[in-house]
């Protein structure tokens, strides 16, 4: 059995991913990827996800400026564990929710220490896009994040309050030496 390993997005996965988005999806997570549309089109989705360019982050908000993205899988063997997304720059909108970094490992293989390794790894490729210091958003309640950013040398920044267009959100800065 290999490590677990940073990855494009692959072809060779698609069973595996698709698996994952069901499991997200029964965990009320990841619903506005259509999970029937990927499982149709997966060579198309992959391909959207691969572009050289970087993707254009998918806002939230209709009228938010569009950003480009980095888009990594944590795979182990023919396993995909999880994602980063590694926006190459953060505009108003994901300055209070999202920025430079999102990440998440699929339920199934939670509390197995992979988020650890998922945002270590990923560090080189956020310090390759010549960002220096990376803004991580999260929920306040979520512990289980805050662990790992801090394990990975992520310091708070503040908590914003929530608004009628926001929720809460903690702020971590990490720092790459």
């Amino acid at each position: 059995m290999s490590a677990s390993k940073l990855v494009k997005p692959s072809l060779e996965y698609r069973e595996s991913f698709i698996e994952a988005l069901a499991e997200y999806h029964e965990a009320g997570l990841l619903n506005q990827l259509d999970l029937e549309r990927i499982s149709k089109d997966y060579e198309g989705f992959v391909e959207d996800l691969c572009d050289e360019m970087g993707q254009h982050h998918q806002n939230l908000e209709p009228w938010a400026e569009k950003v480009r993205e980095t888009v990594l899988w944590l795979v182990k063997d023919t396993d995909y564990i999880g994602f980063v997304k590694i926006r190459h720059r953060v505009n108003w909108h994901l300055e209070r929710f999202g920025g430079h970094v999102s990440f998440s490992i699929r339920p199934s293989m939670r509390g197995r220490g992979f988020g650890k390794k998922l945002l270590q790894r990923a560090l080189p490729s956020i310090h390759a896009l010549g960002i220096e210091r990376a803004l991580i958003t999260i929920a306040p309640d979520n512990h289980a994040a805050r662990r790992i950013i801090e394990f990975c040398g992520g310091t708070l920044q503040d908590q914003t309050s929530a608004t009628d267009r926001f929720p809460a959100q903690m702020r971590f800065w990490i720092v790459y030496d």
